[in-house]
C-alpha cells in the first residue's frame, strides 16, 4: 500500500484492543498517529512508546468521546499542533449488553453519546479541518446484522453510525474524501466473556476469533490510496460470521 508519510492521523480510544493495533498499524506506515484515551495514562503511554521505539510517530491526548465538546476538541487541537487532519477513526467504543427491559434512559444515552453522537461531531469537526483525499473509517460491531439477543441500545447505536457514514461519505465526496465503516465481529480482545468467545468461534467457518491486527488490516487499506474508489460502505471483518 501506499505510505502515509507525513499524514496526520487520529484513533480513537486507542489504549488497548482493537484501537491500539490500528494505531499501530498506521504508524508502521508512516502516520504521525494521535493515540485517544480516556483513562488509561499507564496503557495509552505504553502504546505511544512502542510505536516511537519502532520508529514511528505518536502522542498521546485525552478525550471523552461521548462528550461533544471533548470531540471537537481532539480534532481542533490536532489540527492546531500539526497544521493537518488527514485520517479519522472512529474507535472508541464500548460493548454494554443489556436487555430492553434492564435499560435505563441513562443507560441509553451513554451508548448514543459514545457511538453516535461523539462521532458524529467528531466528522463535523474533521469536515472543517481535514484535507482534501482524506480518509474517516468508523468502527461498528457485526452484531448490527446479527440481531443477537440482550443488546439492543448498543447495537442500535452501532447502526446509527452505518447510517451517518452512508450519509456523511456522499456530502464528502465532491472533496475526494472517503468515508467507509468496518464491523469487525467477535475479536479477542481480553473483554469477551466465555459465552460470547465460543458463539464467536462457532458462527465463524475459520472457527476462530478476530485478532485487533485483522481489523487493523482493513482499516490500513480503507485510509490508503488504493481505497479511493470505496465510500460509503459497510465492510465485514468478522471471519465470515456476516456473509
Amino acid at each position: 500500500m501506499t505510505s502515509l508519510n507525513g499524514k496526520v492521523a487520529i484513533v480513537t480510544g486507542a489504549s488497548s484492543g482493537i484501537g491500539q493495533a490500528i494505531a499501530e498499524r498506521l504508524a508502521t506506515e508512516g502516520a504521525i498517529v494521535v493515540v485517544n484515551y480516556l483513562r488509561s495514562e499507564s496503557k495509552v503511554r505504553a502504546v505511544v512508546a512502542a510505536i516511537q521505539g519502532k520508529g514511528g510517530k505518536a502522542v498521546a491526548v485525552q478525550a471523552d468521546i461521548s462528550v461533544v465538546a471533548d470531540a471537537r476538541r481532539l480534532v481542533v487541537d490536532t489540527a492546531a499542533q500539526f497544521s493537518r487532519v488527514d485520517i479519522l477513526v472512529n474507535n472508541a467504543g464500548k460493548f454494554v449488553p443489556k436487555s430492553l427491559l434492564d435499560t435505563s434512559e441513562d443507560d441509553f444515552d451513554a451508548q448514543m453519546a459514545l457511538h453516535a453522537k461523539g462521532p458524529y461531531f467528531a466528522m463535523q469537526e474533521a469536515a472543517k479541518v481535514m484535507r482534501d483525499q482524506g480518509r474517516i473509517v468508523n468502527i461498528s460491531s457485526a452484531g448490527t446484522k446479527l440481531h443477537y439477543y440482550g443488546a439492543t441500545a448498543y447495537l442500535g447505536s452501532r447502526g446509527a453510525l452505518e447510517q451517518f457514514t452512508q450519509g456523511i461519505a456522499q456530502e464528502l465526496a465532491p472533496r475526494g474524501i472517503t468515508v467507509n465503516t468496518v464491523a469487525p465481529g467477535f475479536t479477542d480482545t481480553g473483554i469477551l466473556t466465555e459465552p460470547y468467545r465460543q458463539m464467536g468461534i462457532q458462527l465463524s467457518p475459520f472457527k476462530r476469533l478476530g485478532r485487533p491486527e485483522d481489523i487493523a488490516e482493513v482499516v490500513a487499506f480503507l485510509v490508503s490510496e488504493q481505497a479511493r474508489w470505496v465510500t460509503g460502505q459497510t465492510i465485514q471483518a468478522g471471519g465470515g460470521i456476516v456473509m
